[in-house]
């Protein structure tokens, strides 16, 4: 059972120069909706105004001083570019005054400072996936994982970009205050409860569209409406009139995919459809999508989208009940 606060937890949210407005709107609207169970405010290295990458700055009404009394810190986002591979004395002199053992918390880009400041080393962090590459290269201690939402190390966390952020704050909330108290915040936002971190970012998407001029266009349409049935390499060729070898030379070539991978990837993206918008148990949708067992689309699903299809299907359901 969790211990009753007798006061809000205290949040400081630390916003550097070029914050992104956006991302530091987050915590505040989050947390600051939770039932009055925190105290959310926004501190500056300086306590002066913050130019954001907005075109306007915003005015915190709090110092570094705030960072000391904290309960949790945020570091809100910033261009990595604006930061170099060591803290500004600035920045270095505000996170000095965090409290040992204060939860840290970084949306997005934020993860640069903490990199730099040598609090993420040895653990696991992410940020934004288009920046997690450069993230491992600056700072080799750390290990980036770049197909999560959030990551939770305790007292240590770290979320990908935008909207990634929503979900870390609500997982917070439910590691402070319950399930019960997330729910009521989240059909407040009007958004899903839970998305596991362990949810993939994205789904790598490189298929183009194809027109009538594209040399398998009448193959692929084709198959999108045959996804139920066993295809294999030598059927598709025969379609389009080629060898198999031939037909798995060119289409890989044509799509950056193999067969083999392009038809797991248009199951799946059928399977998350029918998660979304149908009542049809896991076995059902196995078989609507050529994966025919519910354990082999579990195996396929998992490891594409990072979390299983009945943890996929529950984060809709609860963002309907939510509205």
């Amino acid at each position: 059972m969790m211990a009753e606060r007798t006061s809000p937890h205290r949040v400081a949210i630390l916003a550097l120069d070029g914050v992104f407005p956006f991302e530091l709107g987050i915590p505040l609207r989050v947390l600051g909706a939770a039932d009055g169970h925190y105290d959310v405010r926004v501190c500056s290295v300086d306590g002066a105004p913050v130019p954001t990458n907005a075109g306007f700055a915003i005015t915190p009404e709090h110092g570094p001083e705030i960072l000391a009394t904290a309960d949790t810190v945020i570091i809100a986002p910033t261009h990595p570019s604006r930061l170099g591979p060591e803290l500004s004395p600035a920045v270095a002199a505000a996170l000095a005054q965090v409290r040992p053992g204060t939860r840290i918390a970084s949306i997005c880009t934020g993860a640069f400072v903490l990199a730099a400041a040598g609090i993420l080393d040895g653990h696991r962090a992410t940020t934004h996936w288009g920046e997690c590459a450069e993230l491992a290269r600056r700072y080799p201690e750390v290990t980036v994982d770049p197909d999560v939402l959030y990551v939770d190390e305790g007292d240590l966390l770290t979320s990908a970009g935008s909207a990634a952020s929503i979900d870390l704050c609500l997982h917070v909330v439910q590691r402070d205050y319950g399930r019960a108290v997330a729910t009521r915040l989240a059909r407040e936002l009007v958004v899903p409860l839970y998305r596991d971190g362990g949810q993939a970012q994205f789904i790598d998407t490189p298929i183009p569209v194809l027109d009538d001029r594209h040399l398998f266009a009448d193959t692929l349409t084709w198959l999108q409406s045959h996804l139920d049935q066993s295809v294999s390499v030598r059927d598709l060729a025969e379609r389009a009139a080629m060898s198999p070898r031939t037909f798995a030379r060119r289409f890989l070539s044509s799509t950056g995919l193999t067969p083999y991978q392009w038809i797991v990837r248009e199951r799946i993206r059928l399977a998350q459809r029918l998660l979304e918008t149908s009542d049809l148990p896991v076995d059902a949708i196995a078989v609507k999508t050529g994966f025919a067992t519910a354990g082999n689309l579990r195996k396929h699903f998992s490891r594409t989208v990072r979390t299983s299809p009945h943890a996929y299907r529950d984060s809709f359901r609860r963002s309907a009940t939510s509205r």
